[in-house]
């Protein structure tokens, strides 16, 4: 008994100084993208794999490249390297993403010309909901839909619209947080187009949509 009561005394500190260790690390605040873009520095960006929700027009460009990747009707992030990706977060519900959707459309129709892919990745909708929402901006990129937002919350979003360029390495180049001015989508293309990172200035976007927790 005294053996026993002597390996508690000893190793209860132990325990204790590892588990407020452990709490320390966990509350950490994790480096964000902005974070390490503000240094100049790429960021592996986290992968998806998620069912197609809209084939959209690729061109005779991005078909030869990426559409072999997609013939299961799924879109894989990382089957996708070697080209330059676009993805822009987004919900029917939200009224920034439907101001920006134009300006996507308009900038995608320029973009992919130059080999680069644009995402959209529609997540927390109703699957009608989202499908009227492409309808109705006469959408011809490539989305797929993620019903909750676990990957969003893999990739750190706090809100709706948001936009990451990757590059060809499948590194996150730029960022944008809420809707998207036209400079700005010019700006991180170049970015992803490059491999060079950029901490894109914002002009004057509105704020984004807080995400709603999961269902």
């Amino acid at each position: 008994m005294r053996t026993l009561r002597l390996l508690l005394a000893v190793s209860l500190p132990v325990l204790v100084l590892a588990a407020l260790t452990y709490g320390l690390l966990a509350d950490a605040p994790q480096p964000t993208f902005d974070e390490a873009l503000a240094r100049a520095e790429a960021v592996a960006a986290p992968g998806f794999e998620l069912a197609v929700l809209h084939e959209g027009a690729l061109g005779p460009r991005l078909s030869r490249a990426v559409g072999p990747a997609l013939s299961d009707r799924r879109v894989d992030l990382g089957e996708l390297r070697g080209t330059p990706v676009v993805v822009n977060f987004w919900a029917s519900w939200c009224d920034p993403c439907r101001e920006e959707a134009p300006l996507l459309e308009r900038t995608w129709q320029k973009a992919h010309d130059r080999g680069v892919l644009f995402v959209g990745l529609n997540q927390q909708d109703s699957l009608g909901d989202a499908r009227r929402f492409l309808r109705e901006f006469d959408t011809s990129y490539l989305n797929v839909r993620d019903p909750g937002n676990e990957v969003a919350r893999r990739w750190g979003l706090v809100g709706l619209p948001e936009t990451f360029f990757i590059d060809a390495d499948g590194n996150v180049v730029a960022h944008i947080l809420g809707a998207a001015s036209a400079a700005e989508l010019r700006e991180g293309i170049e970015a992803a187009l490059s491999g060079r990172p950029a901490r894109v200035d914002r002009d004057g976007a509105g704020p984004a949509f807080k995400l709603e927790p999961a269902s």
